[in-house]
């Protein structure tokens, strides 16, 4: 664990990492973003305090992943899906508790239907066309980052014993859940280098995070905080800068 990094190398048949201005259509970017490198790390190991403040629940994160790098170690390669999506989303975790206890009748989320089932004549579906990568494999390296009073060595040998033992919470995905990811931890990633992609391309402002990792406190219903910043990809590598610095652009100019 040099310089108190970690590194995994991950891999998976699809992947989408959907470029922001592309609107309604998904179009992958051609290597994954630190926010969808976060999730893998999250997946495997996030801890933290759930409290209560009046009627709601919060979340205080006992620490945040940093992404440092990204190694690409097979050439970006696309291919062209039609995906059918539902539009509505599941209700509040209170609702699902009461369907659960028995307490109100479940209310399913229609995908096909007419007025008889939807009330209007709109389906519960849409089509969307997806650009998707396949066949993605990446080294990802990130560090720990401790919220105040946390003890930083006992995160990190937690880590990386549930890596070694190849164990997760959740099943990491690339950028959708329907794209899982299968993960390896490397112990000494300079004893055993990893044969990058050699490309190099400009990817301009790439999507960061859609949260303030620096939060104390996380609620349900906080706003989004967007961060962008200029991916340059080298010789298949993606150097990922602080998420304090200055080169992560963030809501508000700050």
């Amino acid at each position: 664990m040099p310089s108190g990094t970690h590194t995994l190398e991950v891999w998976g048949d699809l992947a989408c990492f959907t470029r922001p201005e592309m609107k309604v259509e998904r179009f992958s970017y051609p290597v994954i973003t630190p926010s969808a490198a976060r999730g893998i790390f999250d997946a495997i190991y996030w801890d933290g305090k759930r409290d209560k403040q009046g009627s709601e629940y919060v979340m205080r994160p006992y620490f945040y992943w940093q992404i440092v790098r990204i190694e690409a170690l097979e050439m970006p390669r696309y291919i062209a899906l039609r995906r059918n999506e539902v539009k509505d989303k599941a209700p509040a975790d209170r609702t699902i508790k009461a369907w659960m206890e028995g307490r109100e009748l479940p209310e399913p989320i229609w995908a096909d239907g007419g007025k008889d089932e939807l009330g209007t004549d709109q389906k519960g579906r849409t089509q969307r066309q997806t650009m998707a990568l396949k066949n993605v494999r990446y080294r990802l390296t990130a560090r720990i980052v401790p919220k105040p009073g946390n003890d930083w060595g006992k995160l990190n040998a937690c880590f990386q014993r549930r890596a070694r033992a190849g164990k997760c919470f959740q099943q990491p995905y690339f950028g959708c859940r329907e794209f899982p990811a299968f993960f390896e931890y490397i112990e000494d990633p300079d004893t055993s280098p990893a044969g990058t992609a050699r490309f190099d391309q400009h990817l301009g402002f790439m999507l960061y995070d859609v949260f303030d990792l620096r939060k104390e406190m996380v609620r349900a219903n906080d706003e989004p905080f967007i961060t962008l910043f200029d991916a340059l990809v080298r010789d298949g590598v993606l150097e990922v800068p602080p998420f304090d610095s200055d080169a992560v652009k963030k809501p508000g100019g700050r």
